[in-house]
Order: C-alpha cells, then sequence, then structure tokens
C-alpha cells in the first residue's frame, strides 16, 4: 500500500486552522463554515487512521442544535416584541402616570426599544412602561 505525501494534509490543515480562528474571531462560525471544515478533514484524513462516524455525526448534530436555537431566539425576540407593542397600543387615549407620579398625561403614542415599551404622551414627555406606569 503507498502512501502519498503528507504536505497536502499540513496545508489543508493550515488553511482550516485559518479559517476556523478568522471566524472565531468574528464569532461567526456558521453551518456552511463548520461544512467546510468537515469536509476539508475528510478530505485529508490519515487513511490508516479514518474519521469516526459516529464523531462526524455528533459534529453535524452539534451545528444542526445551535443554528436552530439561534433561529428560536430570533424568533421568540420577535414575538416579545409584538407583544409588547400589541400590549402597549392598547394604551393610546388613556391617561397614565409614571411609576415615581413625576409624569401624567394622555398618550399620544407608544414605541417598543430595546430596554422596553414606551409612552409618548400628548405633552411630548415619555414614559417607560417597563418601570411600572398606573392607568387611569
Amino acid at each position: 500500500m503507498t502512501v502519498s505525501a503528507t504536505s497536502n494534509v499540513s496545508n489543508a490543515t493550515s488553511a482550516a486552522s485559518t479559517s476556523s480562528s478568522a471566524a472565531a474571531a468574528t464569532n461567526s462560525l456558521n453551518y456552511n463554515d463548520f461544512l467546510t471544515l468537515l469536509m476539508a478533514e475528510m478530505k485529508n484524513q490519515d487513511p490508516t487512521q479514518p474519521m469516526d462516524p459516529s464523531q462526524m455525526v455528533s459534529q453535524l448534530a452539534t451545528v444542526s442544535e445551535v443554528g436552530q436555537a439561534v433561529q428560536t431566539n430570533t424568533n421568540l425576540a420577535a414575538l416579545l416584541t409584538a407583544a409588547s407593542l400589541t400590549q402597549a397600543e392598547s394604551l393610546i387615549g388613556k391617561t397614565i402616570t409614571s411609576a415615581d407620579g413625576s409624569t401624567s398625561g394622555q398618550v399620544a403614542s407608544v414605541s417598543v426599544t430595546s430596554s422596553g415599551a414606551v409612552a409618548t404622551l400628548a405633552s411630548g414627555a415619555t414614559v417607560s412602561l417597563s418601570d411600572g406606569a398606573s392607568v387611569q
């Protein structure tokens, strides 16, 4: 049995390592990057010690789970924003008072920011609904 030179393996390993470290530096290793690395690993593996198939399946399952978790988090964030806006929308036209009692007035509009829902009063003042507010 003849085994070819290992220079191709070391070059592919170096390229995979460079690609991996660049992706890790930007925290953007995605599914396609993973498949590229996996294919390079399979293509350049040592024929006397091939990759364990269960290890490959485990790696694919892990990447799939992470991808699904990211998508679930994105969908959940969108759902929570929509729910917050729907709840805040019901306050338009009503009179509210801020949690500390310093600001009061009729709600002209509402918006949802990263810190929560904010009501803009007819007077131009704003009241954070995430801190609590009373509705009259």
